[in-house]
């Protein structure tokens, strides 16, 4: 099949562009406003852009709660969202009220980061400290302006908890990292096999 996205007719039941761009690690975003309230939300659109210096993005449907807070503090912290924490990460998408803290609602231990002022969570296996670099709106050919918020950070400290470290490498079959497929489907990471790359 081949369908044309300006008209979007593509005869499925849904939309199958997140399902083809997949899986997508989650990006659980933690903030803090300019008043001290905490918020933590998972974000699909999530990523590691650079290495050298590190940098990673996430984006927002819309101006959230998570946008306002780094506008207001600069800061931010992505922890790792993994299989044993699934229940936990899938209630902090809940639509809180401003300054409510879905810390609190998932149950969940807010860590103060060591660099940046925003909460990270205490029970992940990692979690990165972020400054934001720059937010933007990205537009389409047409060049009108999305309704998303794309927010660009570079990570400035890295906290790993020593059980994901095997062999002297963050292992995923021991975090089985928690990925988002299309609809409401999720996978983990957790089943790993190694390529070499090759040489010629």
């Amino acid at each position: 099949m081949f369908y044309d996205t300006a008209a979007n007719r593509h005869g499925l039941p849904h939309d199958p562009f997140k399902a083809i761009v997949s899986p997508r690690p989650i990006g659980w975003i933690g903030t803090r406003a300019a008043d001290g309230s905490q918020n933590l939300a998972p974000y699909s659109f999530f990523n590691a852009i650079s290495d050298r210096p590190k940098l990673v993005m996430f984006s927002s449907s819309t101006y959230k709660d998570s946008v306002r807070n780094i506008e207001e503090t600069g800061d931010f912290t992505a922890s790792f969202a993994s299989r044993n924490l699934s229940a936990a990460v899938n209630l902090t998408s809940v639509a809180a009220p401003r300054g409510e803290s879905e810390f609190e609602i998932a149950g969940l231990t807010p860590v103060e980061g060591t660099l940046v002022k925003a909460p990270f969570v205490g029970e992940a296996f990692a979690a990165l400290e972020c400054r934001m670099t720059e937010i933007l709106r990205p537009k389409g050919l047409d060049g009108v302006t999305s309704d998303s918020y794309v927010v660009f950070g570079e990570v400035v400290g890295i906290h790993i908890r020593d059980e994901a470290i095997r062999d002297g490498r963050f292992d995923a079959a021991t975090v089985r990292p928690l990925a988002r497929l299309g609809y409401m489907d999720y996978c983990d990471g957790g089943d790993v096999f190694e390529m070499v790359r090759p040489r010629r």
